[in-house]
């Protein structure tokens, strides 16, 4: 886990070295909205492992091989998971259980 600055503050490269992050001041993507990163209300783990999926978009491109959630490999983070409910616990919502889009490296204390 490194800080953002180490990537520029480019949240596309952090995500392509698969970088665990959060407090990164940026926008809610398509929206001038800051993100819940920007308050350190969400967190993205293992971005490669656990992708951003909508429709055939799947961010970072190397995440692809990850999309079928059934793969087992370090670093996936699964619905019935320790990391899941470690994060359930505290109170914070996964993006891997929104209906659409998929974002499985998204916790977040709102949710959102």
């Amino acid at each position: 886990m490194r800080l953002i600055d180490a990537y520029g503050s480019d949240d596309r490269r952090s995500m392509a070295a698969d970088n665990t992050s959060a407090f990164n001041c940026r926008f809610v993507a398509g929206t001038q909205r800051w993100s819940m990163h920007a308050y350190g209300l969400a967190v993205d783990l293992n971005p490669v492992e656990n992708p951003y999926v909508a429709g055939g978009h799947v961010s970072p491109p190397a995440g692809r091989r990850y999309v079928d959630r059934s793969t087992r490999a370090p670093g996936v983070i699964h619905r019935r998971g320790f990391v899941v409910r470690a994060f359930r616990r505290i109170g914070w919502e996964w993006g891997g259980n929104w209906s659409y889009p998929k974002d499985y490296q998204h916790f977040s204390a709102t949710g959102t």
